[in-house]
């Protein structure tokens, strides 16, 4: 389908960070009533590379302003949004077809997003026939709730990762319990560290170990501090070592952690693939948003 003729597209380019990243702050400031993204995560998101910008990107411009865009992930994993100012120009319907075709184009069979329930997203992936995967949750430890600390097993500890020594355990760890998931790629070393160990202002007390009595990290957290908020953007536990409380330990450690580090809040996200929904209710946390991936075959 044609664009309104106002409008042109383009290939985005690393000097539309900024750009990308207002557009889907005002996307998530309309759709969920707040901003979630920074602009390190549209940094370091173009960094990874296994993602080629110039060939999975699109930028829908009305004149200079950008108001539209998305983006393909290894085929897979599609962002896309549309500015709320701009929507109802058919702009979405025309991302989700782009979305579809690159996805094809580089050897892609299936392609998704994770979106808002009840969003102008979700009506447009239903009206284009798109099926329901995963339910994600965004879970909050309420401002002011009390951080109770969590006992580790007799002779563990929790220790910072150690930058240039750590890194690949602190990917390993991941990987191991992240590819128990259904539908999940693997993620490559460079890849993560892109989004960790090298985010713009990442500082090592940001990842925290799990120490069994040998000293080998057997669990991981990664933490995230801004705007008032600490985010446990990663969490894993290696699986023979999982029913300790070494989770629980982590999650409360990363939450004081936070707090020491000017955060009045403190969330996560987690989906229904993983079954962790309850261990994160069990320590205090509260669902504050659901979100719905959905996703075609291509």
């Amino acid at each position: 389908m044609d664009l309104p003729p106002d409008l042109v597209t383009r290939p985005l380019a690393m000097a539309d960070a900024r750009a990308m990243f207002d557009l889907f702050a005002a996307s998530e400031r309309a759709d969920t009533g707040e901003v979630a993204i920074e602009p390190e995560d549209i940094e370091s998101d173009w960094q990874r590379p296994s993602f080629d910008l110039e060939q999975e990107s699109v930028g829908v411009f009305d004149g200079e302003t950008l108001v539209a865009a998305a983006e393909v992930y290894r085929t897979r994993r599609a962002e896309a949004t549309v500015h709320p100012d701009h929507r109802g120009r058919g702009l979405g319907t025309w991302l989700a077809r782009w979305v579809e075709d690159c996805s094809r184009l580089r050897g892609g069979t299936l392609v998704g997003q994770t979106v808002p329930v009840g969003s102008a997203a979700e009506r447009l992936f239903r009206s284009l026939g798109y099926r329901e995967g995963w339910t994600s949750w965004v879970l909050v430890v309420p401002e002011g709730a009390t951080i109770e600390p969590q006992p580790l097993p007799h002779g563990y500890t929790l220790r910072d990762l150690v930058p240039g020594q750590d890194d690949h355990t602190a990917h390993q760890l991941v990987e191991d319990a992240f590819n128990e998931w259904p539908d999940r790629q693997p993620t490559a070393f460079d890849d993560w560290a892109a989004r960790t160990v090298r985010r713009p202002g990442f500082e090592p007390w940001q990842v925290r170990f799990a120490v069994d009595p040998e000293g080998t990290p057997v669990g991981v957290a990664y933490l995230i501090v801004t705007e008032g908020c600490g985010y446990v953007d990663q969490l894993a536990v290696r699986a023979d070592q999982r029913g300790k409380g070494l989770a629980r330990a982590l999650l409360a450690d990363a939450f004081a952690r936070a707090r020491d580090h000017g955060a009045t809040r403190s969330e996560l996200s987690t989906d229904s693939r993983t079954g962790a929904l309850p261990l994160y209710e069990h320590v205090g946390m509260v669902v504050s948003k659901t979100f719905q991936h959905w996703m075609t075959d291509v």
